[in-house]
Order: structure tokens, then sequence, then C-alpha cells
């Protein structure tokens, strides 16, 4: 009985520190205190905005805008919790297209910091107005204060009241980064808006208003840089009363991390799973591991279906229907990687870019012919043909002025690499093979030929001129020299040839002896009964033995080494979420790829020429085929790419 009356009494807490909880929401660092304040700049039909930010935002944060404004009246209740001007019951909060609207960002602001802020509603420069919160219970002082038209927030010294979350602050270059990133996200929200950010006094970013598509593209570009926009395909579709706009990153142009990944729901900036995970299947098979697609879109909707209320900055939405815009998002971005033909990559400008490495039109060796018809590249074409590879027929060799550019090459790379041997940067004279090496004479006296043909209707990756380290084909095409890894190209050949036989035959399944059991859950249960006849097509035999229990009876036959209980589980969570599942699909795919990779021509084996240029044609005809044909990387860019690297590795 003591011990209950000696308990601490409920009290009311102080403002000031309710503010600085609520501040713990909203205010994480100076970028996202720039966010709240751009975001009311916006919401306030601004046409010009400018961010001066000093020391990272830790000394002055300073938004200003042209908007209309805040009368006299309305200050004092600015700078309140949960007063806002954007609803007024609970259907407008169901239906919110404002981007601020829950009335707490400038108290929590206000809390943790030096806030004034300045407005005037009129045309008047000499009817503004400045309000700030002081004292402990954070009273609202108004004072006159000449403004033109418009809204200026300036916030000094944040977290000086609060050292202990000051201290978790970064150095001013990172805080920076993370206040021009949100700078940059709003700036991609609003192509009408002329957008200025200054930091410790020099411009950083003046991007004018403008609402053609080549005025938004030069603002993506000077965001984003002009890599992204040459790299990207415009997209915009629209279905069910949702509608898709935006640019989507080639696959031959992505990133090591998720940095250029840019999603905005009705004006919003958002980071959603759903979103995140209906991108990446669209990109699953068109992109290298470990890889991230580059992407600026715009999805709108009738706001009514989606929530932004479900998180204290609004990063995050949730959609009445997340299947349906799951599926929308997905078959919109699949249908436009599946008509990024190759000829409408970066090909010939990569090539371009090669062109000081080489001649623009260099020539294979006179020998080909010789070499296709010598007994020992009978031989080994044998081998190839085993393989499912259709050997080139030999092409009538001719002289060509390029000749003299390619041996320039040659000579430069063997200054790079001084002691790697000379006759391997060549293609083998006729009749020799493995061991045997040509002298150097030999090479330097070795004809360079070009079929006597129309360079521009050479084939995309030319014709083989040699091996370089026993692992590339230098080859060259009417743009420069290609070079090309033959164990990543034969590889890729075989996987898609073992892909198609897949889709052609179907999933071989495979009964389990003894049945795997699972405890699951009942939502976990509840997904496997509503969803039995996508598991079913999946191969999977999945039966219900009790409420909490799921009986795994069949894998497909590729899996049949496969963790059961791992497979399923997260099968159902994607069901669950998503509304469909690549689990099973992702991971047989992934053991096509190992078994293409063992099944493929190894490293520092000697090929022909004969045998060099039918890889080359097989992997044109790869590329070309209908399951290939849907925005990969084409061989020509992999091969720049690999070039780039292996003078490097010279260097």
């Amino acid at each position: 009985m003591s011990e209950l009356s000696s308990s601490p009494r409920i009290h009311v807490l102080d403002p000031r520190l309710a503010n600085q909880i609520a501040a713990g929401e909203v205010v994480e660092r100076p970028s996202s205190v720039t966010k709240e304040l751009i975001e009311n700049a916006i919401d306030a039909g601004s046409q010009r905005i400018d961010v001066e930010i000093e020391q990272g935002g830790a000394r002055l944060i300073k938004v200003r805008d042209d908007g209309i404004g805040i009368g006299e009246e309305d200050l004092p209740l600015a700078l309140a919790r949960h007063a806002t001007s954007k609803i007024e019951s609970l259907e407008d909060l169901e239906g919110v297209s404002s981007l601020g609207f829950r009335g707490e960002a400038l108290a929590s602001i206000s809390s943790v910091s030096r806030l004034e802020l300045v407005s005037n509603a009129e045309d008047d420069p000499r009817g503004g107005w400045r309000v700030v919160a002081e004292g402990r219970g954070m009273e609202a002082r108004v004072t006159p204060a000449p403004h033109p038209r418009g809204t200026s927030v300036a916030v000094r010294d944040l977290f000086f009241n609060t050292p202990a979350r000051r201290k978790f602050l970064r150095t001013e270059k990172t805080e920076f980064a993370h206040v021009e990133e949100a700078f940059r996200r709003q700036a991609l929200s609003r192509y009408d808006i002329t957008w200025v950010l200054r930091h410790n006094q020099k411009v950083v970013h003046q991007l004018p208003s403008g609402h053609s598509a080549a005025a938004q593209e030069r603002r993506i570009a000077a965001l984003l840089g002009k890599n992204f926009i040459e790299h990207a395909r415009y997209i915009e579709r629209e279905a069910g009363g949702l509608r898709l706009s935006g640019w989507v990153g080639l696959p031959t142009h992505s990133r090591s991390q998720a940095d250029q990944q840019y999603f905005f729901v009705n004006g919003r900036v958002v980071r959603d799973r759903l979103v995140a995970h209906a991108v990446r299947q669209a990109y699953r098979d068109v992109l290298y591991n470990g890889r991230h697609p580059v992407f600026v879109l715009y999805l709108t909707l009738d706001p009514d279906v989606v929530d932004v209320n479900v998180h204290p900055t609004k990063h995050e939405v949730r959609f009445r229907d997340g299947r349906m815009v799951h599926d929308f998002l997905y078959s919109s971005l699949h249908h436009c990687l599946a008509t990024s033909k190759p000829a409408e990559s970066d090909a010939p400008e990569e090539a371009e870019a090669a062109q000081p490495l080489s001649a623009s039109s260099a020539e294979p060796v006179a020998s080909e012919e010789a070499t296709a018809s010598s007994p020992e590249s009978g031989k080994e074409s044998g081998k190839w043909q085993q393989q499912g590879m259709a050997l080139a027929p030999p092409q009538a060799p001719a002289r060509h002025p390029g000749a003299e550019k390619v041996r320039r090459f040659m000579q430069g790379y063997q200054a790079l690499h001084p002691g790697h041997e000379e006759t391997l940067l060549t293609p083998q004279a006729p009749g020799t093979w493995a061991g045997e090496a040509s002298t150097a004479n030999q090479v330097r006296e070795a004809p360079l030929a070009m079929p006597e043909s129309d360079p521009a209707s050479a084939p995309p990756l030319g014709f083989a001129l040699g091996q370089l380290h026993g692992i590339y084909i230098l080859a060259q095409n009417a743009h420069g020299l290609v070079l090309v890894d033959m164990h990543a190209a034969h590889e890729r050949i075989v996987y898609e040839r073992m892909k198609e036989q897949l889709a052609a035959s179907g999933i071989d399944t495979q009964p389990l002896l003894v049945p795997v059991s699972l405890a699951a859950s009942r939502a976990e249960v509840a997904t496997a009964e509503s969803e039995q006849a996508a598991i079913s097509k999946l191969g999977i035999e999945l039966d219900i033995a009790g409420p909490e229990t799921l009986l795994v009876r069949q894998l497909p036959a590729l899996l049949a080494q496969a963790d059961p209980e791992a497979l399923v589980r997260e099968m159902l969570e994607e069901l669950a979420r998503f509304g469909r599942t690549h689990q099973v699909e992702a991971r047989i795919h992934e053991l096509l790829s190992t078994m293409a990779c063992h099944g493929s021509v190894r490293a520092n084996r000697r090929l022909t020429v004969a045998e060099m240029n039918a890889l080359l044609r097989d992997m044109e005809r790869t590329e070309r085929s209908d399951q290939c044909n849907h925005g990969r990387p084409t061989w020509t860019q992999m091969s720049m790419k690999a070039l780039d690297k292996l003078f490097l590795r010279g260097q």
C-alpha cells in the first residue's frame, strides 16, 4: 500500500518538453528541417523557393518563398502544435493532397532551435509580421517586420538546447550532403518552381522552372548528372485510375548503390517496400547481381485510395489496393524494359569513347580463312559444334588502311604489359594451336585484313583479332575495338538456352520421400489456402495439416536440395504482401546460372579465329532472341567495360 502511495503522480508535460519529444520524430538532422520547411513552401503555392544553408545546417537553415503567406491573426497559431490550415475533418485526412498537414513541424523545430518566421499575405512589402516562440511555455510573440509577399523561415543553432542530440551531428560536409539530397528530392517533385540552394553564401544549385520535356530533362541532368538522362527512357502508362510517368534507367546504366532512385506518389517522395519490390522484380532478369537500377518515377492516383498518414515524417504510404499498384508498376516497367532494343542503347557512345584506344575501322588478320580450314581448327571446331556453337563461314580477306592503327594499339598495349606474351595478342598463324606460338617477327609481319563488305553492315561485335591473357577475345567492329570475356559470354549463351528449354517443357517436379512439416502462423496457413493455384503452378505441393501446420510434399526437381522451410516461408511472405512470388523462379534461375558456369568454355583455352568468330556470332544471336532482347546490356557495352578494366589492371 505504501508503494502505491509513493508512485509518481500523473501530470501534464511542459509544452516545451512535449514539443522536444515530438521533435524526436520529425527533426533528426538539418536535412529533416529543410524537408519540412520546403514542403510548407510548396503547399503555399510558391513559384520560387530559395534555400540558404550555413555550416551544413547546424548554424542556419533559411527557406524563403513567394507563396500566399500567413496573415497577422494566424501567426500565433503557426508555431502551435496540431494547428494547420490543410485539414478540418476526418474526411479531409482520408483524401489529403497537401504535403504537410500534421501541424507539428514548426512547433517541434522551434523547441530545439532559435526559429524566426516572417510572413506577409499582402502585396504591400511593408505589411509583414514576425513571430517567435519564447519562454518555457513557448508563447508566440508577434512584431511588425517588412517582408514581400510570401514567407521566410530561419532556423538558427539547431539543437542548441539539447546538446546530447547535437553531438550526434556529423561533419559539415556530411550534413550538407543530406540537406542537398533533401533539396534534390523536392526539386524533382515540382518542375514548375524555380529552386535555388546556397551553402555558406555560395550558389550550389540554381534551377529555373520549366514545363517542357526538354526543361525537365535539363533539371534531371543538373541534379543527377548527364549520364542519367542519356541512359534513361521516358515511360508513360495509364490504367485503372493509375498513371505512371518518368524516366527509367536502362540496365546498362546501373549503380552499385540505390542512391538514384526517386519515386513520387501524388508529388510526395516516398520510400515504400511495395514499390521497391515491384521495381526489383521488373529489373530482376536484366540486371547484374549487386547492381541497382536508377529511376525518377511519378505515380498519380486518387488521394482517397492512398493513406499518407502512416509515418511522422510522411516518408511511407499505404495503398488501399496494394496488389493492384504492385502489378501495375511491375507490368509497366517490365513492358518498358522489354521494348528496350539493343539499338536504343548507348553502344555507339561507348564505342566513340573508345576511339582514342583504337581505330574506327580495324581489321582481323588475313590468315582467318586458312586457320578455319586447318586440321587443328576443324578438330576444335567440332568441339564447339558439340556444345551447340555454329561456326561462322570463312570470310575473304582484304587489305585495309586501318591495319596501321590496330598495330599502334597493340604497341600501346605491350607498353602497358611488357611481360605479356606477344603471341597471345594476335590470332594464331595457320596450323598453330595450344602451346605452339608464332615468333615475334611472324606476328609483326602478319597482315591485318578486313572481310570485303560494307563496314556499316559488319556484325555488331565485328570480327575476331585474337586473344588476350587467354581470357578475352579482341574483336573489331565498325566503331572500334571490342573486348569480350569468352567464359562470361559462353556462360550467358548456355544460361539463356537452358531457360528456353525450361520454359518450353515446364518445371519438372519431384515428390519428397518424407513430407516436411512446417509450424506456420494462421496468416501463413490462410495465404497457403487462398493461393493454392499459384503455389501448384510453381511445382510445389503444399497441404494444410492443421490450423498452424503445413506439409511440403513436392518441390521442383532443380530445387530438390534446397531448404524447403526457408523456401516456402519466403514464398508465402511474398504472396501475402505482394500477391505474387518470384522466389521459386529466382532460385531456379540461380541454379541454372551455376550450371551454365560449369558448362562453359574455361579460361586460358586457346581458340582459333574461326572459333572466336563463331562465339561472337552466337552471342549476337542470343542477344537478338526474344528471351534476351529486353533491356539487357548489349555484348558491345559489356566488352567496352571489360576493355577499360584490362587497361586499368595493366597500369
